[in-house]
């Protein structure tokens, strides 16, 4: 078992998938720091491997409430506070990361796509330790914040996608309407471009 690892992601909107990938790679070390991507508008930028990471429908919910739910959904699956911590992530900005996350550390991912072979070579260039947990195609990829979203936006079914904290929050904050407001200006603009 290893003394440090690091996993990372939007969490737009945290959901099992996401926590399949950080507790296989908790189970993997001591100690966990969950970096969020995205952190703030400073922190965003486009990537031609992941074109829509960067919009304001794709990042409906800050780094504190992303925060506040991760701390959630840890508690509810019993990982104990002094065994992880949380921590802007900025992967866009790679020259920021290491003033926020260990260097020493494992740095844990799963590739499915374009923009996971991103940064993947990302970290790489860090001169990191970077463990891959598993390579899925896209198609084989599950449960995605994308698809929680538009759930969410067209008013269907999506407690079983998320941790039962995480839904509990959503709803107690009122989430759910700002993603449902963010994904109507979305396709308004789609609709009728400027």
């Amino acid at each position: 078992m290893k003394d440090i690892g690091v996993v990372h992601g939007r969490f737009q909107v945290l959901n099992l998938k996401h926590m399949e990938y950080i507790l296989a790679a908790k189970m993997r070390c001591q100690k966990l720091f969950i970096g969020l991507t995205n952190p703030d508008s400073l922190h965003t930028r486009d990537s031609v491997n992941d074109e829509n990471r960067s919009t304001r429908s794709a990042n409906p919910l800050t780094y504190y409430e992303r925060y506040e739910m991760i701390r959630g959904a840890m508690k509810e699956f019993k990982v104990p506070d002094f065994e992880y911590d949380i921590m802007p992530f900025p992967i866009n900005c790679p020259e920021h990361i290491l003033q926020y996350v260990p260097k020493n550390a494992t740095y844990y991912m799963s590739i499915c796509d374009e923009w996971d072979e991103e940064k993947y070579k990302i970290l790489r260039s860090l001169d990191l330790e970077v463990e891959i947990l598993w390579r899925k195609a896209p198609k084989d990829k599950g449960v995605t914040s994308s698809w929680v979203r538009s759930c969410i936006a067209t008013d269907q079914e999506w407690s079983h996608l998320v941790p039962k904290s995480v839904y509990q929050y959503m709803m107690e904050h009122h989430l759910n309407e700002r993603i449902e407001r963010l994904e109507k200006i979305r396709m308004d603009e789609k609709t009728f471009p400027l």
